[in-house]
């Protein structure tokens, strides 16, 4: 029985370790409106996905955002070794994008990208 529970104990912290470090929970930068959503990151297929989860006003306030639930970010893969491509969902423009997506220890820069152009980037921040 010790030897089950080690190894059920070593086969968790492998699934652990092998997490990619994009998903969790992400918190976006303020749009123009001064609203703030919540992303959550998970695999979805051989990609990335993030959902919107929750949302505030300007004022901190939960928000009834018609996006809840919407995927803002999907088909998005490593292009090194902090660096990701995929699709974006603009919420303020109401418009999807290509997308460049770079993690660094401020946060996690989100690009919209047109034209192999990218630009228009908001920091997001770790939440969990």
């Amino acid at each position: 029985m010790k030897t089950l529970g080690t190894a059920l104990l070593l086969a968790l912290a492998a699934g652990a370790a092998w997490a990619d470090p994009l998903e969790g929970l992400w918190r976006t930068a303020p749009d123009m409106n001064g609203h703030v959503g919540l992303v959550r990151v998970a695999p979805c297929g051989n990609a990335l996905c993030g959902t919107l989860v929750d949302a505030t006003d300007a004022s901190g306030a939960r928000y009834a955002s018609p996006d809840l639930g919407r995927q803002v970010i999907w088909d998005t893969v490593p292009q090194g070794a902090y660096t990701y491509r995929g699709r974006v969902y603009s919420p303020g423009r109401n418009r999807e994008y290509d997308s460049r997506l770079t993690l660094s220890a401020q946060g996690l820069l989100v690009e919209g990208c047109l034209l192999g152009q990218c630009r228009g980037g908001a920091l997001w921040q770790r939440v969990d």
